[in-house]
């Protein structure tokens, strides 16, 4: 049975999330994704004009003619939530962990994503896939999507992003919208991240916190590190020192933030001090122009 407290949570976001849905993200949401379901629907003679890449090599080997398939757009979508829960999500300096971040940018993203009569999966993972849920529709299967978000205790606390790409691009034969969430606190995932955007409409959502970027002036503290359960001191009253620690953070986020640019993977940062409601409608509204 789930505690009741966590039935209280769950309502919680559903009411937060789904104001936000109403007022913001509703509209933004489906015109950012419009068009993006393409299913084939027939092959016919090649006409001046046509796209070359739509040819069909088997069809006009057969005919002697060309052909080209012919593709309709799908009503739905699927959606999946890809979300990081090893133990680097439970830091925050300000009102919220970064766990609490994506909890609730993952029910805004299925709330969106039900109101456009969309189906939502999800896939929980820390250096093993955690939990898959397969794609669904409707408001019940998204709400069990939220409580597993907040009940579910991870196996295990280390990170591995490959992992989860790995599980994604075998099991997800048709093509969809996948959001990861995570800090990506890891190494060597960027060659299964290149291929799962291939295959599949990727944006990143990279939750960081303000401590991370400009380290407070503790003095000499313990600092432990909660994915590889090791403790250490270091001393930040050096402003050197502080220094050495954001400008290594900000050079991996900016090394990050340049390949998803060379391989055209769309990344949305968000900051758990300045919260992600601007970042995500700054996001659906470049994405509107784009396409």
């Amino acid at each position: 049975m789930i505690p009741a407290e966590i039935l209280k949570k769950v309502k919680l976001i559903e009411i937060r999330t789904r104001r936000l849905v109403n007022e913001l993200f509703g509209g933004e949401y489906q015109s950012a994704f419009k068009g993006l379901g393409m299913e084939f629907a027939e092959v016919r003679e090649y006409q001046p004009g046509d796209d070359i890449r739509n040819i069909d090599w088997n069809v006009t080997a057969r005919t002697g003619k060309p052909f080209i398939k012919k593709f309709e757009e799908e009503r739905e979508l699927t959606v999946m939530l890809v979300v990081d829960v090893s133990a680097s999500g439970y830091f925050g300096t300000g009102d919220s962990l970064k766990s609490d971040i994506m909890i609730e940018i993952a029910a805004v993203l299925g709330f969106s994503a039900i109101r456009n009569n969309d189906k939502v999966g999800l896939l929980l993972f820390s250096d093993q896939v955690e939990e898959y849920i397969p794609p669904k529709k409707g408001k019940a299967h998204v709400l069990r999507v939220i409580r597993e978000l907040i009940y579910y205790k991870a196996k295990d606390k280390r990170t591995n992003i490959t992992t989860a790409l790995e599980h994604l691009i075998k099991t997800m034969k048709r093509k969809a919208v996948v959001f990861i969430l995570s800090d990506y606190f890891d190494v060597n995932f960027h060659s299964a991240l290149r291929i799962l955007n291939q295959k599949h409409d990727l944006i990143c959502i990279k939750v960081i916190d303000d401590a991370e970027l400009n380290f407070p002036d503790l003095g000499l503290i313990k600092i432990h590190d909660s994915e590889k359960q090791t403790s250490h001191w270091i001393d930040v009253g050096s402003e050197k020192k502080r220094k050495l620690i954001a400008d290594r953070f900000i050079k991996n986020n900016s090394e990050y933030e340049s390949f998803c640019q060379r391989h055209e993977i769309d990344l949305i940062s968000v900051n758990t001090t300045d919260g992600y409601v601007e970042p995500l409608v700054e996001y659906m509204n470049k994405r509107i122009t784009r396409h």
